[in-house]
C-alpha cells in the first residue's frame, strides 16, 4: 500500500510518499527560510500563504519521484496538530480532498508524536517502549512511550521550548534565522566555558524544563545590568563564546533531565526528536550519557530531524488499527493533554 503525506505545521511545506512496510519512496520539503529571515521569526499568515502556492506542486514532485500516480494511493495522511492553525488547515483541507477525490481512508497524525516516530522509521525495527525526547523550536517535552500509539507526556517546558531560545539568543547576537544552526555554527569557534550561565531547573526533583531564565542571562551578557539601554550585537570572539556558552546550558539541562527521567522511568531505550535534535553537540553528549546509563538511543538522520511528512508514517500504525480520521476532521493548533485522544483515538 502507498501513502501520501502532508505536513504544514508551521513553516515547512512537505509532502511524502510512503509505503505500508515503511519503506520511504519520496520525501520532498520546501523550506521557507528565505521569507520569514527578515522578521527574525515565524510570521503565520506567511507561511500559510506560502503553503497555499506550494503543497501543490510538491504533491506532483512527490509523485514523480516515487515514480507513481494518484491512482497509484491507498491512504492520505496530514499532520492537523498542533501547529499554527492557517498552516494546518492548509494542509488538512487538501488531505481531505484528496481522501474524498480518491476514495481512499485518511489519517491524522500528531505532528510530535510523528517526531519520535521518525526514529522507528530510521531503525528499521520497533523501538518501544521507549522514553521519548521531543526539542524542536515549538515543544520540549518527555514521553513515556509503551507504544507507538501510546505515549503519555511525563515533562514538559515551564516557558520557552528549546529551539524558541535558540531562535531569541540568535537574534540577540544578530545570528539570524534559524536560529539554532546559527548559534550552532558561531558555538564551533567559541569557548562554551566562558560564561557561568544557569542550568534552570537541572536540580529539581520535577520532570520540567525551563529556557527563559538561560535567555535573559544572555540578554544582560550582552547589556549589562541596566536592559532599558540599547546595546550593540556582541562581534568576533565574544559572540562565539556567548554563544557557545548559551550552547552548552542548553545542552546539559536537555541531557540532564533526560537522565533524570531514564532514571526514574526505568526505561532502558531513548528516542530523540524535533529540530533541536540535528544539533550535534546534543547528539554527541545524549551518546555519551545513554552510554554510561547503558541505556540505546535512537537519534533519526538529519532529513528526519527537521519538519518532514516522512515522519507521519505513524498513519500506518494508526491504519492497522483501523483509526481513520473523520470526515469532518479539523486543524486543531493546541496541545492537548497527555489523557486526550487524537484523530480517532489514539493517546498521545
Amino acid at each position: 500500500m502507498n501513502f501520501l503525506a502532508i505536513e504544514t505545521s508551521c513553516d515547512e511545506t512537505a509532502t511524502a510518499i510512503f509505503t505500508d512496510q515503511l519503506q520511504i519512496l519520496a520525501n520532498v520539503v520546501a523550506s521557507q527560510t528565505e521569507l520569514h529571515s527578515r522578521f527574525r521569526g515565524v510570521v503565520p499568515e506567511i507561511a500559510a500563504r506560502a503553503h497555499l502556492q506550494r503543497l501543490l506542486p510538491l504533491i506532483d514532485e512527490a509523485l514523480h519521484r516515487a515514480q507513481l500516480t494518484l491512482a497509484d494511493l491507498h491512504g492520505i495522511a496530514v499532520h492537523n496538530t498542533p501547529g499554527l492553525v492557517g498552516s494546518l488547515l492548509i494542509g488538512v483541507s487538501a488531505a481531505k480532498m484528496l481522501a474524498l477525490a480518491l476514495d481512499v481512508p485518511l489519517v491524522a497524525v500528531n505532528h510530535v508524536a510523528s517526531h519520535l516516530y521518525a526514529c522507528r522509521m530510521a531503525a528499521q525495527r520497533d523501538i518501544f517502549p521507549c522514553l521519548g525526547l521531543v526539542v524542536s523550536g515549538g515543544h520540549t517535552a518527555l514521553f513515556h512511550c509503551e507504544s507507538a500509539l501510546s505515549m503519555k507526556r511525563i515533562g514538559n517546558t515551564r516557558d520557552d521550548a528549546a529551539g524558541e531560545a535558540f531562535d531569541k539568543v540568535a537574534a540577540m547576537l544578530n545570528l539570524g534565522f534559524p536560529g539554532g544552526p546559527a548559534v550552532e555554527r558561531e558555538a564551533a569557534r567559541g569557548d562554551p566555558k566562558a560564561f557561568a550561565f544557569p542550568r534552570s531547573m537541572l536540580a529539581d526533583d520535577r520532570l520540567e524544563f525551563s529556557f527563559s531564565g538561560l535567555k535573559t542571562a544572555v540578554r544582560y551578557a550582552i547589556h549589562g545590568q541596566d536592559l532599558s539601554q540599547p546595546a550593540e550585537p556582541p562581534t568576533g570572539q565574544r559572540r562565539a563564546d556567548l554563544a557557545a556558552s548559551f550552547q552548552q546550558a542548553v545542552v546539559e539541562i536537555l541531557v540532564g533531565k533526560t537522565r533524570q527521567a531514564l532514571r526514574r522511568t526505568g526505561l532502558r531505550r531513548l528516542a530523540v526528536g524535533g529540530g533541536v535534535s540535528a544539533n550535534q553537540a546534543l547528539r554527541t553528549a545524549l551518546a555519551v550519557m545513554t552510554a554510561k546509563e547503558g541505556v540505546e538511543l535512537f537519534i533519526p538522520p538529519m532529513s528526519l530531524c527537521t519538519d518532514n511528512a516522512a515522519m507521519a508514517a505513524l498513519a500506518v500504525e494508526k491504519f492497522r488499527v483501523g483509526d481513520l480520521a473523520p470526515d469532518d476532521l479539523d486543524a486543531e493548533p493546541n496541545w492537548k493533554d497527555t489523557s486526550a485522544r487524537h484523530g480517532n483515538g489514539t493517546p498521545v
